[in-house]
């Protein structure tokens, strides 16, 4: 294969691959916090997209992505308020059940409100046409937009779960929820948080990557299936793991459009992976055993 089709190749699979790790661990700090696996999570991406799309319209592209971000988290925060507070120890089948029928119904109401049009957003550098040079390789400006947002923002969050007291109550919360409840740690609020903070990141990914894949009511279930696989390969939980297994599975899929495997064989792929992994090896290719076993809520 020659160096420039090579390198074109692994670019799109590290793209591809840094907006499922975003999804996974959008799945690990909700899953982190409350043992819940959210399959609503790509419904997030979706969403940060659609409406940023919608309020650029009506002001400045940062702003509106701003403003689509913060309304976004606020919705995920609603969520877990209305279907997810109240429940009072729930098994993990309900909550994956719940969880799909939210998907479904998010899903249904964007349909109603932006129709089943394919939209994007502007690139973030203007209506830029050129590429850039890399390795032989065509890149977009906006892939490099991509990366750097959601790289800078798995770092951020690696340094706010270690450096912060909001950050270390959440991990509290995780490893021992009623001894975080005894230290006066608002467990309820924690969940809430996890998933304001889950949908806010999830946006975040929908906004930087609609002018390249651009945005569609039904996307989300498609992100959510690889967000969830790659969480899964690697480890329940690992969010820095989750990086290397989203990137893993994005240079698969790239990869084997190139030698050959239609692009509708992608989702398939992914189902494979996710199979033999939960068969094989079912806490993950970086995780432990306990990642194996589901939280108890």
């Amino acid at each position: 294969m020659p160096l420039e089709l090579f390198s074109q190749y692994l670019f799109a699979g590290i793209t591809y691959g840094i907006i499922y790790a975003i999804v996974a661990i959008g799945f690990n700090i909700i899953y982190n916090t409350t043992g819940i696996i959210n399959f609503a999570q790509g419904e997030f991406v979706m969403l940060g997209g659609m409406i940023s799309i919608s309020l650029n319209s009506l002001m400045p592209l940062p702003l509106a992505i701003v403003c689509a971000v913060f309304i976004t988290m606020l919705f995920g925060g609603l969520l877990e308020i209305v279907f997810i507070r109240w429940l009072e120890s729930p098994s993990v089948l309900r909550m994956i059940i719940i969880t799909i029928g939210l998907s479904i119904v998010i899903r249904e109401v964007a349909l109603h409100i932006w129709g089943d049009g394919v939209r994007a957003l502007p690139y973030f550098t203007g209506n830029v046409v050129s590429s850039v040079q890399i390795l032989g390789a065509s890149i977009s400006p906006q892939v490099l937009w991509a990366l750097a947002v959601c790289s800078i923002m798995v770092l951020m969050l690696s340094l706010f779960f270690k450096f912060t007291s909001l950050g270390r109550e959440m991990q509290a919360c995780a490893s021992n929820r009623l001894a975080a409840t005894l230290c006066g740690i608002n467990a309820r609020n924690m969940v809430t948080f996890s998933f304001m903070l889950s949908a806010a990141i999830g946006a975040v990914a929908g906004c930087v990557v609609s002018p390249i894949t651009s945005t569609q009511y039904d996307m989300g279930t498609g992100l959510a299936i690889k967000g969830f696989t790659v969480a899964v390969l690697g480890g329940l939980g690992n969010s820095m793991a989750a990086v290397a297994a989203g990137l893993l599975l994005g240079i698969i899929e790239a990869f084997s459009v190139g030698v050959g495997f239609p692009l509708v064989f992608q989702d398939a792929i992914a189902i494979s992976i996710l199979l033999v992994i939960l068969f094989v090896r079912p806490h993950g290719l970086f995780g432990n055993k306990e990642a194996a076993g589901l939280k108890e809520f």
